[in-house]
C-alpha cells in the first residue's frame, strides 16, 4: 500500500524538483558498524549472520519515513512497508536477486528469507518472481573490507529505490566491525536521514 504525497505542501518540494533533474541524484556514503553482540547474537539462536543483520538493517530503514518513499511517473509516494531485494549467491558463482517480504515478526521474516534463498539458489533466472519500487535493493560483500563502493546504474530507467552493500566482517581488537554502503535519492533525503538510519541500525545490532 502506498499514498500519494503531495508535492505542493511537502517541506521538501524545492528539493525534490532540484534533484529530481540530475543525471545522477544518488549520493553514497561508507560507515563502518559494530556487530560484535550481534554476530554472538546470531550464533547464540542458530540464524545466519546475513539474516540477521538484514533483519535489523530493514526494520530500521522501515521506522524512517524519507526510506519509504519513492518516485513514481515523477510524483513522491509513501510506501507504508518496504521489503528487500537482495542478491543471492550460487554454487555457480553466478548470483540472483530476490524479493523478501518484510515482518515485525524477526522468526517469519527468517522463514520468508530461508525460503527466498532456496528458491533463487535453485533458480537459473536472475530477476526475482516479484518485483517494485517497494524494497530496498540489498547486496553482501562478504570477501571485500571495502572503503568505498559505486553502483551499476541504467540513468534511463527510473529508480529511487535505496541500495544497502554489506561488506566482509573484520576483527579489529577483539570487536567485529563490518563496512555498510548505503546510497539514496537526495530528492527524497539528505544526509541526516542517512544518519538516521546507521544510528537506529547500530542501535539494532546491539540489542
Amino acid at each position: 500500500m502506498k499514498i500519494l504525497v503531495d508535492i505542493n505542501k511537502w517541506k521538501r518540494r524545492e528539493h525534490f524538483y532540484f534533484f529530481s533533474k540530475f543525471e545522477e541524484p544518488f549520493f553514497g556514503v561508507t560507515v563502518q558498524v559494530d556487530c560484535t553482540q550481534a554476530f554472538l547474537k546470531a550464533k547464540e539462536i542458530q540464524v545466519s549472520f546475513f539474516q540477521y543483520y538484514l533483519y535489523r538493517a530493514l526494520k530500521a530503514a522501515n521506522e524512517i519515513q524519507n526510506f519509504r518513499y519513492r518516485i513514481i511517473d515523477n510524483q513522491v509516494f509513501e510506501y507504508q512497508i518496504i521489503n528487500a531485494s537482495s542478491t543471492v549467491n550460487r554454487a555457480d558463482l553466478t548470483f540472483g536477486f530476490s524479493y523478501i517480504h518484510y515482518s515485525l515478526d524477526e522468526y517469519l521474516f527468517y522463514q520468508n528469507t530461508s525460503n527466498e534463498i532456496n528458491r533463487v539458489r535453485n533458480s537459473p533466472n536472475l530477476m526475482p518472481l516479484e518485483n517494485g519500487d517497494d524494497v530496498i535493493h540489498f547486496s553482501a560483500l562478504p570477501w571485500l573490507n571495502f572503503t568505498g563502493l559505486s553502483h551499476a546504474r541504467s540513468f534511463s530507467h527510473p529508480d529511487s529505490c535505496p541500495k544497502i552493500s554489506f561488506g566482509k566482517m573484520i576483527d579489529i581488537n577483539g570487536e567485529r566491525k563490518m563496512s555498510v554502503s548505503i546510497h539514496v535519492h537526495h530528492a527524497l533525503m539528505d544526509g541526516y536521514h542517512v544518519g538516521l538510519f546507521v544510528e537506529r541500525f547500530q542501535d539494532l545490532l546491539n540489542q
